[in-house]
């Protein structure tokens, strides 16, 4: 498989590494043999993709978003769902109940990659777009339509990646285009992260930057009118489950972990 991505779109392969390792061990904590499979097609050298703390952050972001997805889904199983900047994400096969209605939204490069590695799937719609941008966004509004259910946007690995102007455009375009409201899930970093991206140690060995950060989910809400924060949880809270690295690390630097905020308009 030939691979052609922007600087950004090729921090996809950090999350897509770590998968493919963590699937194929012994204990594998989650299971994704799609992403095992575009390792071993793309045949690409993981280690400078999978480090510790990026490893560790990646498994407790995708098991605590797998967890919330399963739990929207359960209460609202008709509901639509935008995975905005997926990448080689596969969640759609982990938390599919049969009748939710799924986008993969990305920019042209990375959805050109995608189709080479992911087949056309019923209910599973890609989009090449750019989320800032509006165009997107009547696919979705055309699925929505006799659906109860309020629709569902996660930004997995997105925020860091815009600046907090780019993050107030793309606000704006989901409440004006979904005036009815919906539900949003945005992976946030610190401050200090954004500060110190040097010292990261996946994102490093690529030529991405982090633009933004926050030391609160509030912080993006008060961004636009109408956003309020839900809750926020640190990818802490699950990886100091697994091991005593991972505990010192929420123990002696609590903030400086990746959070999950949910917001509602």
């Amino acid at each position: 498989m030939e691979l052609k991505l922007g600087d950004v779109q090729t921090t996809a392969l950090i999350p897509l590494a770590v998968k493919a390792n963590e699937t194929q061990r012994k204990n594998a904590r989650i299971k994704d043999r799609k992403a095992v499979e575009i390792i071993r097609a793309l045949n690409i050298d993981t280690k400078p993709y999978d480090k510790f703390m990026s490893h560790e952050g990646v498994i407790a972001r995708t098991i605590m978003l797998d967890r919330q997805m399963k739990d929207i889904i359960r209460k609202a199983p008709d509901t639509v769902i935008v995975n905005v900047g997926a990448g080689f994400d596969d969640r759609f096969s982990r938390v599919d109940n049969g009748s939710i209605r799924w986008f993969d939204l990305d920019l042209p490069d990375s959805i050109a990659a995608r189709r080479k590695a992911f087949p056309e799937r019923e209910r599973v719609t890609m989009i090449a777009g750019n989320a800032l941008e509006s165009d997107w966004c009547k696919p979705v509004q055309e699925a929505l339509a006799g659906r109860k259910a309020k629709p569902v946007f996660i930004a997995e690995g997105l925020f860091m990646y815009l600046t907090l102007e780019q993050i107030k455009t793309f606000l704006e375009v989901l409440k004006h285009h979904f005036p009815d409201g919906g539900i949003l899930i945005a992976e946030q970093n610190c401050k200090m992260m954004q500060k110190s991206e040097k010292h990261h140690d996946t994102v490093k060995n690529t030529n991405a930057h982090f633009l933004s950060g926050t030391d609160s989910g509030q912080e993006i809400a008060d961004l636009t009118d109408g956003f309020q924060l839900v809750e926020e949880h640190s990818f802490n809270e699950e990886m100091k489950k697994y091991s005593v690295r991972a505990k010192l690390f929420a123990l002696l630097l609590p903030k400086m972990n990746d959070r999950w905020a949910t917001f509602r308009w």
